[in-house]
């Protein structure tokens, strides 16, 4: 288990104590204005202390009407200064890095969560979402920067731009859901700009000292594969960020196109040429042997979220009991409490099939 204590150096500087990345958790526990609360201050601090080597914060929006979730932790506005300034120390303290992962949910904000109408690259039926228009990207793309020096501000090591899992980003990526016919749809070039926009602008007013990842998703929410690949190689090729975290769903698996079988998914990205950039992967990472599979497949670190959520320490576990084996879910309610989740995490988690014990 060595491999998984080496410390890792970013492009920028940064140090990772380990191998070892908490994976952004939605757990639905700040208020309702994006303000920190003190359960997720908790639950982030314990893991922190747990020995992950950097330790991200769940998906934060940029925009109020991004919002994603209920008790989503906000990084839109000055108001959320305090708490983040809170939370960055915090964490800071314990030896790990501190990473806010910015995120808009675009036309998945539920309408109840937002006030009205969510947005989308185009009009979207299915959602009932409205195409943004161009002054609205551009201040889109601001508010991602804005968000960056916000977090920054408030002492964060750096942050993760969420263009993964059906959010805004990835909606625009995909050539199904964006059907807009100017600069910022169309051709892939087109679709991937907002990213590479938001990346460069963060890279410029944030400067190099700055951690700068981007998170994406090879497939399902109708993205395709060889895009993503594509996606991957220029993000790595231009060395703007810093790493690129690959979420997967399982680290394992085939990929789905038949084009790209008989090989795993994660090599897709594993065999590009990554410069100076570290990849990671997420994805049905559980166990030890796990972790070091992934880093024995070519990938420089590991996102952990089920087994971060099971184990607040599962680094400090493995560190000091290599043969360590975690938990198996169903866990008692009681038993996420003992491990830092506040009950609004606790009820969240109960909507995952078999993980919570009736």
């Amino acid at each position: 288990m060595n491999g998984l204590f080496n410390p890792l150096r970013f492009k920028n500087g940064s140090v990772m104590k380990n191998r070892f990345m908490l994976a952004p958790l939605t757990n639905t526990q700040s208020h309702a204005d994006g303000t920190l609360s003190a359960d997720e201050y908790h639950c982030l601090a314990m893991r922190a202390k747990g020995g992950f080597g950097l330790t991200m914060t769940c998906a934060s929006h940029v925009q109020a009407n991004g919002k994603g979730f209920p008790g989503q932790l906000g990084c839109f506005s000055d108001a959320h200064l305090e708490g983040l300034t809170r939370l960055a120390a915090g964490i800071k303290a314990e030896g790990s890095l501190a990473v806010v992962q910015l995120h808009h949910a675009g036309m998945r904000a539920p309408e109840d969560e937002i006030g009205g109408q969510a947005v989308c690259p185009s009009d979207n039926k299915e959602t009932g979402a409205r195409a943004l228009d161009l002054d609205e990207i551009e201040q889109l793309k601001e508010d991602f920067i804005l968000a960056a020096e916000r977090v920054q501000k408030a002492g964060f090591d750096g942050v993760e731009v969420h263009g993964a899992h059906g959010y805004i980003l990835c909606q625009f990526l995909s050539p199904t859901i964006n059907q807009r016919k100017d600069q910022y749809g169309g051709s892939l070039e087109n679709r991937a700009r907002i990213i590479f926009d938001i990346v460069e602008g963060i890279r410029s007013r944030c400067g190099s000292g700055f951690l700068l990842g981007v998170r994406l998703s090879p497939e399902r929410f109708d993205v395709q594969l060889g895009e993503i690949i594509e996606v991957a190689r220029r993000l790595m090729k231009d060395g703007q960020i810093d790493f690129l975290d690959m979420s997967l769903w399982d680290s394992f698996k085939e990929p789905i196109e038949e084009s790209f079988q008989e090989r795993t998914l994660l090599s897709c990205f594993t065999e590009l040429d990554r410069g100076e950039v570290r990849l990671g992967t997420a994805g049905n990472i559980r166990t030890p042997q796990d972790a070091l599979r992934c880093l024995d497949a070519g990938v420089d670190f590991v996102l952990l979220g089920r087994a971060a959520i099971l184990h607040h320490d599962f680094p400090n576990q493995v560190s000091v009991n290599p043969a360590f084996e975690p938990v198996k879910p169903p866990v008692t309610a009681d038993y996420l409490r003992s491990q830092g989740l506040g009950d609004a995490f606790v009820t969240y988690m109960t909507r995952w099939d078999g993980f919570v014990a009736k």
